[in-house]
């Protein structure tokens, strides 16, 4: 092997690992912005400039460990549409069937129209 030949191999290995630290290190928010078009998943707003702040990655499967590299547990979501998925969720553990912290819900006894029937008869 010549040695412009070996220059070259280790020139383009110093690249691929100068490429995976640099992807190591760039969050998964960068990576996201990249991948996909600056529009929230939700209301189709479309963000650029200074207003791509208020654009932010939801993780699907609200596991915020869950950072696969193909993107696929991640959409774009503005503020609004971001807090409103959380706030679903929330709601969704809260209220679910066997959530112990699901408030228990007292059956009504009462049925104020019963009497209603014998109101209404004609004499």
């Amino acid at each position: 092997m010549s040695s412009s030949s070996s220059a070259a191999a280790t020139a383009r290995l110093d690249r691929i690992l100068a490429d995976a630290k640099r992807d190591k290190e760039m969050g998964y928010r960068d990576k996201a912005l990249k991948m996909y078009p600056h529009v929230c998943g939700r209301c189709a707003r479309e963000f650029s400039g200074k207003r791509l702040s208020e654009l932010t990655v939801h993780h699907r499967d609200h596991n915020h460990d869950n950072n696969p590299q193909d993107g696929s547990n991640w959409e774009l979501l503005c503020l609004y549409c971001h807090d409103n998925e959380h706030s679903r969720y929330t709601d969704q553990q809260y209220f679910s069937e066997g959530s112990t912290s699901s408030p228990s819900i007292a059956k009504a006894t009462h049925n104020p129209f019963a009497g209603l029937a014998g109101l209404l008869k004609k004499d």
